[in-house]
């Protein structure tokens, strides 16, 4: 028979620009989930480790840390339209933030844990979380949300629309969405998905 502490589920929580992913995770938190932010550890490894900070720099063939931290919109403007380059970088960041992820779930103590980030079929992570949810919402909401919170024109966000998956890609390959628009309310989505995650984490106790 097997004993030890019962494996910690681990949700993966995604969406385009704009979707509202943190406004769902915020709700998962007043439920005491734990929430990591990927996206964060993302910008605070290459900010900090320096393994990384050299090599993003020979990968971009320029100094990118000239004023003290990443320069992220110089870093933008060289991957955003160069596949390649973006590959690159996440081979580097990603595999950290990953082991960073799986040691924080370790020490919670909670039924399941999340993950957030806007990438997660991108970066590789659903080969180590357990159920996905995506978040959508009509593309003008997002757009006007990207504006108001970014400071970033129509354009801009719809350039950077165009560089992330498609919604319907994303949906196919979930176990559950949330359709976060002014219409939607997604609080009791979230506790449908929150108690069925509980009903799976019972019958994973050892």
């Amino acid at each position: 028979m097997i004993t030890g502490k019962r494996p910690v589920i681990k949700l993966g929580v995604t969406g385009g620009i704009g979707a509202g992913k943190t406004s769902v995770c915020r709700i998962f938190g007043v439920l005491g989930i734990p929430v990591f932010s990927a996206d964060a550890v993302a910008k605070e490894v290459m900010d900090i480790d320096t393994g990384i900070i050299l090599r993003i720099n020979a990968i971009a063939g320029k100094n990118l840390y000239a004023g003290g931290s990443l320069d992220k919109v110089e870093l933008a403007k060289l991957i955003f339209n160069n596949s390649k380059l973006l590959e690159k970088v996440n081979s580097l960041v990603h595999p950290v933030v990953f082991t960073r992820f799986r040691e924080w779930a370790k020490k919670q103590n909670a039924p399941y844990v999340i993950m957030e980030t806007a990438i997660l079929f991108e970066s590789g992570a659903p080969e180590i979380v357990d159920r996905i949810l995506t978040v959508v919402a009509p593309m003008e909401e997002r757009v006007d949300r990207v504006i108001h919170r970014n400071n970033l024109t129509r354009e801009q966000v719809i350039e950077r629309m165009r560089n992330q998956m498609d919604d319907s890609e994303r949906i196919k390959n979930s176990d559950y969405v949330i359709q976060n628009s002014e219409n939607d309310l997604i609080t009791p989505a979230v506790l449908r998905i929150h108690e069925d995650i509980l009903k799976l984490a019972k019958t994973t106790d050892c």
